[in-house]
């Protein structure tokens, strides 16, 4: 075969190869669509790390307990009331004279204050006796009033017998008020007599 023909085939066969790669498609590749109709889920985020809770504080101290409070010992019955004098079992005695006081007073005069001393001085003589006083009143005001006024003459009296030494549970008193008077004109001559603390006195 001529060589020219070769040398023509030659040229030939490569033309056809070159043509044949022109049109022989690109492969690319592409990542596939996602589905239609379909979401993608986002990632689950990793499990958050629990932060360490935070220290209790250290409790307060338990404060002692208080100690029980003492028992209060019992307490003893109020004594009862001493028994209302009866003036029917006293006597009058001749040694335990009168006092008098000042129209609606219930102090102790100077010259009532001598006559209770010699009246303190025969109850220490004889300590077996227990005396009654009694507060007496005049007429003027009323029965309510003189009452309460007889009763503080009584108790003036009493208290100053204690105050000489005189116990206290030999000494008894009552008031009568205006109710009994030793004299009943109607003048200060009268009046005066009738203010006044008797003295009664009975055996223990």
């Amino acid at each position: 075969m001529p060589r020219w023909l070769l040398a023509s085939l030659s040229v030939l066969a490569v033309l056809l190869a070159v043509a044949a790669c022109a049109k022989r498609p690109a492969l690319t590749q592409a990542s596939a669509p996602a589905p239609t109709g379909v979401v993608a889920a986002p990632p689950t985020p990793p499990p958050a790390r629990p932060e360490p809770a935070p220290l209790a504080p250290a409790p307060a101290p338990l404060a002692p307990e208080p100690a029980p409070a003492p028992t209060p010992p019992p307490t003893a019955a109020p004594a009862p009331p001493p028994p209302k004098p009866q003036p029917a079992e006293f006597t009058t005695v001749t040694a335990l004279r009168d006092v008098h006081f000042d129209f609606d007073k219930s102090e102790i005069k100077p010259e009532a204050a001598r006559i209770l001393d010699s009246n303190a001085d025969w109850l220490r003589t004889n300590g077996d006796y227990i005396v009654l006083i009694e507060g007496h009143c005049d007429e003027r005001g009323t029965n309510e009033y003189n009452l309460a006024l007889g009763e503080r003459r009584a108790r003036a009296a009493m208290d100053y017998l204690t105050s000489k030494g005189i116990a206290g549970n030999r000494l008894q008193i009552i008031s009568y008020g205006e109710e009994r008077p030793l004299c009943h004109d109607h003048n200060e001559a009268c009046w005066a007599r009738n203010r006044r603390d008797h003295f009664l006195v009975k055996a223990r």
